[in-house]
């Protein structure tokens, strides 16, 4: 028998028990990808992360990131949560605080803003526009009301790794109320074979509050996801949501609803094609064993 030691950390936030949970597998190049899928769907959290030599050039290590039922070609709260696992097991050469990590969307700049804890930030991959969705459908299915759907906003499927769309409503409360499961993401997908992430939104003081639903991916409920940042700032910033400072520097709340509060935090340069990035905390919880 083999023994693979991990970590399972909270992500997103100051405090153990909220944000998102990731585990992370510091050492797994001896995993075979279908042993590392066989692991996710055992450990049943939103994704597990196993860190492994890097294949491209100026990379510090290369990332499998598995949902339950896939693997995903990036995904914000476990390149955030890997980001400190190798920070905090000393797996960085002494003094760094940028580098860069091996994802299948390409390599991935980190930055490490000291602090106690650190912030931790990933510049996402660039944000790519695709289909608008008719409103009263998005609305129907999330189990709401066409009035739900915030005025003069038309969701969209926006991506920076992953396809996402994007949902504007008018409450807070709306979005507590939102309710979706695999019959509303076959309204959404219609026949397009790909999953996709439904993310649901309304503008607050701090910048959003939000919730994110992927069935498809295994996932009922998300208590934190960074991928979906880039296109939620491309979104309220073509929409119009974003006004003073919030141009350029804001806060999303995600996971209160399930009780996983979770703080990200999104800033980008004032020109509009400046990098997006996503930053947040990092609290350790569990080191562990597995036995194969």
């Amino acid at each position: 028998m083999a023994t693979h030691r991990y970590l399972v950390v909270d992500v997103f936030a100051h405090t153990p028990l909220e944000g998102n949970p990731a585990a992370v597998f510091p050492a797994s190049a001896d995993l075979a990808p279908g042993e590392m899928q066989a692991i996710a769907c055992e450990l049943n959290l939103s994704e597990t992360t196993f860190i492994c030599p890097p294949t491209r050039a100026g990379c510090v290590a290369r990332l499998r990131i598995f949902t339950p039922q896939r693997e995903m070609r990036f995904a914000g709260h476990p390149t955030v949560g890997a980001s400190f696992v190798l920070w905090r097991q000393g797996m960085l050469p002494a003094g760094t605080d940028r580098f860069a990590l091996d994802e299948p969307v390409g390599a991935v700049p980190i930055l490490i803003e000291p602090g106690d804890p650190p912030l931790i930030w990933l510049e996402t991959p660039p944000v790519t526009a695709g289909r608008l969705y008719d409103p009263a459908l998005c609305a129907r299915a999330l189990g709401l009301d066409a009035s739900d759907v915030l005025d003069a906003t038309t969701p969209q499927m926006l991506s920076a790794g992953n396809p996402i769309v994007v949902i504007a409503l008018r409450s807070r409360d709306a979005v507590d109320r939102a309710q979706f499961d695999l019959s509303g993401d076959v309204l959404l997908r219609g026949s397009d074979s790909e999953p996709v992430c439904t993310y649901v939104f309304a503008p607050s003081a701090d910048g959003a509050y939000g919730r994110m639903f992927a069935p498809s991916h295994g996932i009922a409920e998300d208590p934190a996801t960074g991928s979906a940042m880039g296109p939620l700032a491309v979104f309220m910033a073509q929409h119009g949501l974003l006004e003073g400072t919030k141009r350029t520097r804001f806060i999303c709340e995600q996971g209160t609803r399930m009780g996983r509060r979770s703080l990200l935090h999104i800033r980008r340069g004032a020109a509009p094609d400046a990098p997006i990035e996503v930053g947040g905390c990092v609290t350790p919880v569990i080191e562990a064993t597995l036995t194969l």
